[in-house]
């Protein structure tokens, strides 16, 4: 199946829309139709197979890769009050936005970054100022597309919303005494400061992060696997928990200094063995830890500044699609939105229809066009992409339930 333009309106209705509209009454169609239809189906039929051996290994290696919500909102406090504070807020909440979607703090060091904080007003989609005793902080969204093109104009890479999970294994060993860092439970002391220090900075800087349940805090053999990085033995230990990517960490004190040696399984990098990171207090080597992840994650998933700066494409995942009649309604539908540039088809997995968009202007108002038709029901995301192409996605994937209008009742 070829890409679907605009330019290409007329002739779609006029020659291929008839086709499908009688596609099972194949004795009434020329030897031409019967042959086009026919190759489509089997390309169904292949495509179907490819991706029940695609689910198939997926399953098996219990990818659970997560959309991450809020990858373009901040909120910041507001310093000072009148129009030149809040401006200088818009710019705070940029900067936030541009070090989790461009996944390194370096973006804030590249050429013509000024001038890109400089243009924050323009890509706000919302504010809000909230009140909150003497404090007064301003959430703030900014438009996905404006900040993936503002990035591109700096060469900066650019990590999309369909992220990695990591499953963490951390085994901390202070005065002799080493503890498994569990999602929850009483912690004290550094194990406590580097768990609190492990979620705010994943939080904040977008990366989805599992640990394991304070059940397993009492397995001392489980422990010593983790402090001698037996990623097989380990592994065993997690089959039931889905995660992208499994990390065994050590992490043990040396005078003033904290250490954190890791081994990744399920992720391959160019330095093979453990890698390392150090810091002056539990809370700044966690944040140093997430730091260095996010930026191994975006030299393999993110996108080249080039990439990221062609027009924007997004993925539409439409279920319920069982004929090839809803193929042709489905195209003439998305392509009568004013938004989208281009329509192709990808792939066919069931009953699932996978489209791709090309589109002007940014994501929430095509989705916004999207559920004008009442026909494409939105659905919410039962579980995160976890394909290698979903990880590399600039933009969230959308999922839609195609609905066809009722044929009217025929009245004789």
């Amino acid at each position: 199946m070829r890409a679907f333009q605009k330019s290409d309106r007329p002739e779609f209705q006029k020659i291929y829309m008839p086709d499908f509209q009688r596609s099972i009454e194949f004795k009434l169609l020329s030897e031409s139709c019967c042959s086009l239809v026919v190759s489509a189906l089997a390309r169904v039929r292949q495509s179907a197979a490819r991706w029940a051996l695609a689910a198939m290994l997926l399953l098996a290696a219990q990818a659970q890769a997560v959309t991450v919500n809020n990858l373009y909102s901040a909120n910041v406090a507001l310093q000072g009050s009148g129009p030149e504070a809040l401006s200088a807020s818009y710019g705070a909440g940029l900067r936030e936005v541009l070090v989790r979607v461009a996944g390194s703090r370096g973006v804030l060091e590249r050429e013509g970054v000024d001038g890109v904080l400089g243009t924050a007003e323009s890509m706000l989609t919302s504010y809000q100022v909230l009140n909150a005793g003497a404090e007064s902080r301003v959430q703030m969204s900014f438009g996905a597309v404006a900040v993936t093109q503002a990035l591109a104009s700096i060469q900066a890479p650019v990590w999309g919303a369909n992220r990695p999970l990591t499953l963490a294994w951390v085994a901390l060993e202070e005065n002799g005494v080493r503890a498994l860092i569990t999602d929850t439970g009483p912690l004290d002391g550094a194990s406590a400061d580097f768990r609190s220090g492990l979620e705010n900075a994943s939080r904040v800087r977008g990366l989805p992060l599992v640990l394991p349940v304070a059940g397993a805090a009492g397995n001392r053999e489980l422990l010593s696997d983790i402090w001698g990085q037996f990623v097989s033995r380990v592994r065993s230990a997690s089959n039931d928990v889905g995660r992208d990517v499994m990390a065994l960490v050590r992490v043990s004190r040396s005078g003033d200094q904290w250490r954190a040696g890791w081994v990744m399984d399920g992720f391959s990098s160019d330095s093979p063995g453990e890698q390392a990171v150090n810091a002056d207090s539990p809370a700044a080597l966690a944040q140093a830890l997430i730091d260095r992840w996010t930026e191994l994650y975006v030299s393999r998933y993110g996108a080249s500044g080039g990439e990221a700066g062609k027009q924007p494409t997004v993925d539409l995942v439409l279920q319920g699609v069982t004929k090839l009649a809803d193929y042709a309604k489905i195209t003439r539908a998305l392509a009568q939105i004013n938004a989208v540039e281009n329509v192709v088809p990808v792939e066919v997995k069931g009953s699932e229809l996978i489209m791709r968009l090309t589109f002007s202007g940014e994501l929430d108002q095509l989705r916004d066009h999207i559920t004008l038709d009442s026909r494409l029901v939105s659905q919410p995301a039962a579980a995160g992409p976890s394909e290698e192409q979903a990880l590399q996605a600039l933009y969230p994937v959308l999922i839609y339930r195609w609905q066809p209008s009722p044929v009217p009742a025929v009245v004789r």
